[in-house]
């Protein structure tokens, strides 16, 4: 079953009238700094929360230049980079070229988005003659209600939630996932992990903690497991993250909880 995008005006996303003009088609590769990329932020998207996501970025690519230049536009050199996943640089280098406008927006604190979310935009004006457009929603919040081991957390956060939107984007990839299934998109989210060498997760939907279900009180303790195979015998070892979905979200409006006995 194909991802479902819901739709959203983009007059409340684009405020620089500007910019709606600079984006036509792009082949699949990186332009130079003079051409428009395709993955920007809205203008009132923090500069320190834009510096948080590049950084993250940066470490899962391996782009050391990876950056939002002053326009808000992402960018990064193909040649540049050191280590990290070729898979989330081919990624980041079909989004940033493509054909899909896709705009990050912050979105903390909103009880609707859960981490990260994708809406499909919707031109005001003129919206045949347009390219599609696709809008990020980014919860930093969220990922900072997240504990867990430290081999989990360094596989789950706002960068590896950002790719896995826009991989739904680019790649039409879907969520759908049986228990314990990971699903098509987090299946080459996990690439990317296998790539820098982390664990990956084992499962898409998260599972109440155990007893978390059943309690009395306003907190709905939840997790994910997440696998890192050991050198020895082929075995994995088993890390978990965990988090209150009382704050993050998601209980019902994603129904990603499966409750087990």
């Amino acid at each position: 079953m194909p991802h479902k995008f819901r739709r959203r005006t983009l007059s409340a996303t684009i405020k620089a009238a500007c910019l709606l003009t600079l984006f036509v088609s792009y082949p699949l590769v990186l332009r130079a700094e003079t051409s428009a990329s395709s993955v920007l932020c809205r203008p009132d998207f923090a500069t320190a929360r834009r510096n948080e996501l590049a950084s993250k970025l940066r470490a899962i690519t391996g782009w050391y230049d990876l950056r939002f230049n002053e326009k808000g536009e992402l960018r990064a050199s193909q040649q540049a980079y050191s280590g990290g996943s070729e898979t989330a640089r081919n990624l980041l280098a079909a989004a940033m070229a493509g054909e899909k406008l896709i705009v990050l927006e912050e979105a903390s604190n909103r009880t609707d988005v859960v981490f990260c979310n994708v809406v499909e935009g919707q031109w005001t004006k003129d919206a045949a003659n347009k390219q599609p457009v696709y809008i990020v929603l980014i919860d930093f919040t969220d990922f900072s209600h997240v504990m867990g081991d430290s081999p989990a957390l360094a596989a789950f956060n706002v960068g590896w939630g950002v790719l896995h939107e826009i991989d739904h984007v680019v790649h039409a990839s879907t969520d759908l996932a049986q228990d314990g299934e990971a699903g098509e998109c987090e299946d080459i989210i996990n690439k990317m992990r296998r790539e820098c060498g982390l664990a990956e997760r084992a499962e898409y939907f998260f599972t109440y903690l155990p007893g978390s279900n059943t309690s009395d009180h306003m907190t709905r303790f939840v997790r994910i497991a997440f696998d890192e195979r050991t050198p020895k015998k082929n075995k994995k070892k088993r890390y978990w993250l965990v988090w209150d979905a009382a704050l993050v979200g998601g209980l019902e409006e994603r129904k990603q909880v499966v409750a087990r006995k």
